[in-house]
This record gives C-alpha cells, structure tokens and sequence, in this order.
C-alpha cells in the first residue's frame, strides 16, 4: 500500500505546483511509482507545466462521474514512465465537488503506487479541506516573506484541528543575497516561527521559471543546483538524513546560455 502525501500552502504564487512536480520526478527517478493528483479544481496546470497538456483526454471530475475509469483518465510522463498524473477540470464548480468519491480515488491510487501526491490549492478553500482528508502528511512550500510565513503558519494550525501530526516545510526561491540584506526573514527564524519539521530549501533560480514554461521538469538537469536541491528533500522525506546543498553563485556565461 503506497503513501498519500498533500502538497500545500498558505499563500498561492509561492511555487508549490512547480516543487509537486519535481518532488515527483525524482521520486520516480529512483525507481518509485509515482501519481500527481491536481487539486487546484478549476485552474488546472499541472498538465501544462509538465507538457501533458495535448494528451488530456479525460480528467478528474469525469472519473467522480464515473464517465471513465481511473486507468483512462491518468496520464503517463514523456521522460519517465513511472510518473503519472490525474489532471484537475477547469470547468468544475468546487460545489459539486464530493469529497468522498475523492478519497475513495486515493485510496484506489495508493494500492497501485507507492506515492500519491495531492497539489492542493492554496489557502483554506474547499479543495484544500477535500484533500486533507484524505492523507495523513501534509508538506508546506513557503518563501521566506512574512506574508507566505504567516499564512502557512495559518495552514498549520488548520491541519492540528484536523489532526494531521506529520508535517514538514520548503521553502522556496531562497535567495542568499536577500537573507544577507535582511530584505527577507532568515532560514533560522522560519523555522523558530513554524517550528515544524523543516525538508529542505530550493534556490531562487530563473532556470524553474524556463523549466515550467517549456513544459519540462527542472530535475531533468541532473548537473544544476536545482536537482541537488530536490535530491536533498527527496532523500529527506524518505528518511534519510542528507547535508542540505550549498549556494553556488552561477558564472556570466551560465546566467546568459543556461
């Protein structure tokens, strides 16, 4: 039986879509089953960011309606063939959304892959409520702005009320020159301020920005600092206690050619 595990934050725009994706890569790099389930009902991405979007043909609210079966509805990665994803609907009205008909989908996933990671939408809307009940791990992103600390912090107490004990945070687009300016709060206080177990940090890097918007997933970079980032957190989740990669300041010739 494989694990559900939520993927969330308090604020949108803090790239959580984006770390679901590359979280999931690398975990099917290593040889894990692995399906993405877009929660964000009604602004679907997950498909464009991964270059599945031509190859939609059905989705989650036709699975719940019972139009097609679960097998028809998931859609395989081009680059690793243990990767899948279940596409969200962007015409679906969060109303008639089932909550229960959900978790049964989960739980149907987990029998066929070892991890079953949730994109929530951000915030405490009804699809954030609709996935949490169907884990009992939740992983936050954050920045290390005040407001996406604040708001996950936010998060944190909701999922205590619900009784989710397993939690742990990312923060992402950490830039070191910020941290050293004071322009952000540091990586030490946001850990006192959320005070939950912390995986791990992704670089603030404009080469995510070119991944997502090309369709294809910044880990495939084995080289970059961003696979050393994600391979840390991995390894993380999975129980293993990895030292956390160290900034590199990129060259001119890198920061014009990639």
């Amino acid at each position: 039986m494989g694990e559900a595990i939520a993927i969330t934050s308090g604020k949108g725009g803090v790239g959580k879509s984006s770390t679901i994706i590359n979280i999931g890569m690398i975990l099917a790099q290593k040889g894990f089953r692995v399906c993405l389930i877009d929660m964000d009902l009604g602004l679907k991405n997950l498909d464009v960011m991964m270059g599945l979007e031509h190859r939609m043909i059905y989705d989650l609210k036709d699975v719940m309606d019972g139009k097609c079966p679960l097998s028809r509805a998931m859609i395989q990665d081009k680059r690793e063939s243990s990767l899948y994803l279940l596409p969200a609907c962007k015409t679906i009205h969060i109303e008639t959304f089932q909550g229960k008909h959900l978790k049964e989908i989960v739980e149907q996933l987990k029998t066929q892959f070892d991890f079953v990671l949730l994109d929530t939408p951000a915030g405490i809307e009804s699809g954030f409520i609709h996935a949490i009940g169907c884990v009992s791990r939740v992983i936050l992103v954050t920045t290390l702005d005040v407001t996406a600390l604040q708001d996950c912090d936010r998060i944190i107490g909701i999922l205590m009320k619900e009784g989710i004990e397993e939690m742990s945070f990312i923060v992402n687009r950490m830039n070191v020159k910020l941290i050293e300016k004071g322009v952000c709060i540091s990586l030490e206080e946001a850990k006192q301020w959320l005070a939950i177990d912390f995986l791990g940090y992704v670089f603030d890097d404009e080469e995510m920005q070119r991944s997502n918007n090309h369709g294809a997933p910044a880990v495939l970079h084995r080289s970059s600092q961003l696979y050393a980032c994600f391979e840390s957190i991995v390894q993380r989740m999975l129980g293993e206690y990895v030292p956390l990669p160290k900034y590199k300041e990129k060259s001119i010739f890198q920061k014009l050619f990639g």
